[in-house]
């Protein structure tokens, strides 16, 4: 880091709520927020953004014309975008930068146009550009009326986490000094739910926790697919009304083992971790919110990433897969958003299943972890 990125907002919707109260409050119960949803072979479970979030989403369709042909993946990110902005009192006229990734994208809106074109063997006109990745921060851009840089990728389920990397580089590069950063993800399709069952790591079981994401003595893969999107808003250096602080970034990749696993060890998330902490003492960070997706290999080699790189005195461990499922692209400026909030409330969230950990005497940094397919890992240091 050249020098602190402040974050003065940050927005988001999910499972847990479409506000912070609403959001907060819901972390703060031991229930999660995963359901049954019906697809074309029966019942599967999700967590889906609530009713009342789905009609505001739906208003938001519908009072633009030519917002009507949209993902609701672009309509999340549109959502989260105007509440973050006005939080952090930014103008059109500021022209900050948009970096909003997504992993599926435009899945629904794809599978729809698709089988179309197989039933009548024409493509609909406006199938494209309207599955686009690109989709995203473009009509974020239009809707905020900003002409500042406008960037959308997909770096799988780091892809929220490596758009924050992107807009700490062009901050510090000097090219721009606010950027809007996140992900989001509307993937809850049967296709979608279809890939993550024949890779074998669905959850099967509607128990009282059916993602036991962070139970290190688990089986069976258990991870479950949400929907949602969260984004944050950066400027340079110490702002008077910043929520929080970033002190460290790191990344790495890893040479693949598998197509979609990391190595044993999570070699990745040490190397993350360890650059996201520069010289800083490990016995400095108080809690680690961990990408944790619920799947035995993912959990435990990110465990074991942490206790290489903390040693014995592990910081206090918590992830929110277990709560609001696994939103892909998402999940990573989530899992900050999870941070904040324990930074401000001064308490940390714990997994109801997981082993008992004592609460911090203090909470003033807490390290984010996210990955992805492909051992793309990211690692960000947050500070109260």
């Amino acid at each position: 880091m050249q020098e602190p990125i402040s974050i003065t907002a940050i927005s988001s919707i999910s499972a847990a709520g479409s506000n912070s109260h609403a959001t907060w409050e819901n972390y703060l119960k031991e229930a999660h927020c995963i359901t049954q949803k019906k697809v074309e072979k029966g019942t599967v479970l999700v967590a889906e953004v609530s009713a009342t979030t789905k009609k505001e989403i739906f208003q938001l369709k519908n009072s633009d014309a030519k917002y009507k042909n949209l993902d609701d993946s672009v309509l999340f990110a549109m959502y989260v975008s105007r509440k973050a902005i006005q939080n952090a009192n930014w103008k059109s006229s500021d022209n900050f930068g948009i970096n909003i990734g997504s992993s599926r994208g435009a899945t629904s809106l794809f599978e729809k146009h698709y089988r179309s074109f197989l039933e009548k063997n024409i493509a609909e006109t406006l199938s494209s550009p309207t599955t686009t990745l690109g989709n995203i921060s473009s009509w974020v851009a239009h809707d905020l009326q900003t002409n500042g840089p406008q960037i959308s990728h997909s770096i799988t389920c780091s892809t929220a986490l490596h758009a924050l990397l992107n807009g700490v580089a062009w901050i510090n590069s000097g090219m721009s000094k606010k950027f809007l950063v996140g992900g989001s993800e509307a993937a809850l399709t049967d296709f979608t739910i279809a890939q993550m069952q024949a890779l074998k790591i669905y959850a099967k079981k509607a128990q009282q926790y059916p993602c036991r994401a962070f139970d290190l003595e688990k089986k069976q893969n258990t991870m479950v697919l949400g929907e949602g999107a969260s984004v944050l808003c950066l400027e340079k250096g110490h702002s008077e009304n910043a929520i929080a602080t970033i002190e460290g970034i790191g990344y790495a990749t890893e040479i693949l083992e598998h197509n979609i696993s990391i190595s044993t060890d999570a070699d990745c998330f040490q190397k993350s971790m360890k650059m996201a902490l520069g010289d800083l003492n490990p016995a400095a960070i108080d809690a680690i919110v961990m990408h944790a997706p619920g799947t035995v290999k993912g959990d435990v080699s990110e465990h074991k990433a942490i206790q290489k790189v903390f040693g014995e005195a592990l910081p206090f461990l918590t992830t929110n897969k277990w709560k609001i499922g696994h939103t892909l692209g998402a999940s990573g400026m989530l899992s900050v958003e999870l941070a904040i909030f324990m930074l401000q409330h001064q308490q940390a969230i714990s997994v109801p299943f997981a082993k008992e950990q004592k609460q911090p005497k203090q909470l003033k940094r807490i390290l984010v972890n996210a990955v992805g397919f492909g051992g793309n890992a990211v690692s960000v240091l947050i500070k109260k």
